[in-house]
This record gives structure tokens, sequence and C-alpha cells, in this order.
């Protein structure tokens, strides 16, 4: 994988190790060695996540030891959809606190928000334990609301529409996002990127690697 761009990261879209068709990867193989096309390691798409999400580099094998083997005799390759993009941020806010993103002269890409307790450290100085300890605490609506609320429920409930913009002001309160876990004290945990205002989202990019023992590096530079 290579980006134009050094301080690019890694993001996989879609992975597969098997055969989908009868063409990719088939010079100089018998026919009965591509005559599966139904062909998938489910595995797969984690696998590669695990090792080259968020990375610059990447070096993968296509071997069955790694991805399993989803279709004995059968010829295989791996095929990898990807983009290059900015490395993400992170933003906690405190519950009742205000709390802003700022991405200078690029706008905010939103990738993953929550509203609750995922930890128990987050946020913890000077609370009580039993307002810590549940950790299995979330609240759905997290993402759509700071993604696509209107301007006039932005008004209304203290929050800015974060997507787009350069600056965003946020506020962790259960008036806004729900309390998913009374009595426990939350926190507003984002995770997003800075983008070019005027850039596109890159097309994914599109990497086959046979089945060999080769190895395959994926590099952005």
């Amino acid at each position: 994988m290579s980006s134009s761009s050094g301080s690019n990261v890694i993001r996989i879209h879609t992975a597969s190790y098997g055969r989908t068709d009868k063409t990719t990867c088939s010079a100089g193989r018998p026919a009965n060695q591509l005559s599966r096309t139904d062909c998938s390691a489910s595995t797969t798409l984690p696998i590669v996540r695990e090792r080259c999400e968020g990375r610059t580099t990447c070096l993968l094998k296509a071997l069955n030891s790694i991805f399993s083997d989803p279709c004995g005799g059968i010829y295989k390759y791996l095929n990898i959809s990807y983009s290059c993009v900015p490395p993400n941020k992170s933003s906690q806010t405190c519950e009742s606190l205000h709390g802003e993103l700022d991405c200078g002269s690029n706008v905010i890409h939103i990738h993953k928000a929550n509203y609750g307790r995922t930890d128990k450290t987050t946020c913890s100085s000077g609370r009580p334990a039993n307002q810590l300890s549940n950790t299995n605490c979330y609240a759905p609506t997290t993402l759509p609301i700071i993604r696509n609320r209107s301007v006039n429920d932005i008004k209304k409930t203290q929050v800015l529409l974060c997507k787009g913009r350069t600056t965003c002001l946020l506020k962790a309160s259960n008036s806004i996002f729900s309390d998913p876990c009374f009595g426990t004290y939350k926190y507003l945990d984002i995770s997003y990127s800075c983008v070019p205002p005027s850039k596109e989202p890159e097309h994914p990019i599109t990497t086959i690697l046979h089945y060999t023992p080769n190895t395959f590096s994926l590099t952005l530079i």
C-alpha cells in the first residue's frame, strides 16, 4: 500500500484470502486449481486489520498458516482494498464539562464516538469506586448526534455539529446523549481525524498477493 503523504496511515476496507474469479493469479496454474470461485477465509479482514490498520508500513504473506485454507487444492490469493488517511486523534470530555475539537485549517472527520464509560481510569480523579465500576456503558446515539443533528437541535442541546467543521464545541451531558448507565460518571470519547477541506475521501486501492511464501509490503511513501 502506498500514499502520497508520509504522515498518512493505512485504513483497511476489505480483505479476502481465497479465490473469487478464475483469472486473478492464474498464470501457469492448471484448471483444477482455479475451478472454485466461492472461496474466502472468513477471518481475513480481522487478521489484516490487526496487522496493518493505523500503521504506515505493513508486511503480509498470503499463507494458509496465517489465514487458514478455505478451499483445499485451490490456488489462492490475498485481495486487499485500502486507503491512506490522516492518523486518528482522540478527545475525552468528562461528564458535565465542555470540550473542543480543533483541526486548525483542516476539517473534522468523525470516526467513532461514545458517551459512557469503557475503562476505570479516564475521568476518574476524585470519583468514588462505585461511579467507575461499570465499564460496559455505551450510548448508541452518540455518533449520529455528533454527526447529524440539525442546526436547531444543535442550538438547543449546546453541541455543535462536528463533521466538516474546523472546530467543534461539545458538552458531555445526559441531556444531549441520554444516560446509558445511571450512577456511573461518564465521559464523551471521540476518535477523529483532520482532513484538508477540499479533499474528497480517497478511493480505495486494491492489492493482490499470490498464495506464495513471498512477503508483500504495504508501505506509505
